[in-house]
């Protein structure tokens, strides 16, 4: 039996005046799932409700809502803090507004370390060092602060104060957004390599499909705060949908510089979501 990481059923999420995710439901095992839509899809609040992090006067509904078998609708104050950073973590979008800017490196990540964990002095300095060198960082990183780094260090820092308690489940938001394409993929190629290292699952969030298909196992597609289509990563290219198909096909290239890209047709995806709900 695969064990569940994530469990969630009909997930939604109300504000006054407007639904903003409406019965999202999927599972994650230990393996890395993607998911992917356009902005305001619906994504990062789906994100946010795992990691209990919507905002009031949010409203947060479903079935089922687990991690790791805890029920998060139940969850208090002092349960959401052993959860968050302990069995599950966060990498962020953009270093530049995650770390703060007059704190050294060892000290923000020694904070996430210390919240969750009591070790000696010398223990926690060991576990610093380590957690650094894992992503890839030099020790001298440690002394100095996030200006001082450029956008790859930074997000390599973000990772390595999402690893430090050794979470069994990574949500990545949009991790390489605000990086060029080169530094994209040597921090996806981190992610992945420390959740096979860590037997660790991953819920990735992000827009560039190409590395979804290259670093995942599945693919969850949103379209207006619904879920709808699933599919294996590997398959992104020949997707079937019409709403997933045209994501895919709508990526800028070299090839289609100065042409109009392809535009979603909305008759086709609301005949197919009416095919779906019947």
């Amino acid at each position: 039996m695969i064990e569940q990481r994530l469990n969630v059923q009909g997930l939604t999420i109300d504000y006054p005046g407007a639904r903003v995710l409406n019965n999202v439901s999927f599972s994650v095992g230990n393996e890395r799932l993607a998911l992917v839509g356009e902005s305001g899809s619906g994504k990062s609040m789906t994100a946010r409700a795992l990691m209990g992090l919507v905002r009031q006067p949010g409203r947060v509904q479903a079935d089922t809502l687990q991690v790791l078998g805890h029920n998060l609708l139940d969850l208090n104050a002092r349960g959401w803090r052993h959860l968050r950073g302990n069995d599950i973590a966060m990498v962020l979008q953009d270093p530049r507004y995650a770390l703060n800017p007059v704190k050294t490196i060892y000290a923000q990540v020694e904070e996430a370390l210390t919240l969750h964990q009591s070790l000696s002095r010398r223990l926690r300095r060991e576990k610093i060092h380590e957690a650094i060198r894992a992503v890839g960082l030099d020790d001298s990183v440690l002394n100095r602060y996030p200006g001082e780094l450029s956008g790859g260090m930074g997000q390599r820092v973000m990772s390595a104060i999402a690893l430090i308690n050794d979470p069994k489940v990574l949500i990545a938001d949009e991790p390489t957004s605000a990086l060029d394409a080169r530094l994209r993929n040597q921090i996806l190629e981190l992610l992945v390599e420390q959740c096979e290292q860590r037997q660790m699952a991953m819920l990735l969030i992000s827009h560039d499909l190409p590395l979804v298909a290259e670093h995942c196992q599945r693919v969850l597609v949103m379209y207006q705060g619904e879920k709808i289509d699933e599919l294996a990563a590997s398959e992104l290219p020949h997707a079937t949908h019409p709403y997933t198909r045209t994501l895919w096909t709508c990526r800028p290239n070299a090839q289609t510089y100065g042409q109009m890209l392809p535009t979603l047709d909305r008759r086709a995806l609301l005949k197919e979501q009416t095919h779906v709900d019947r």
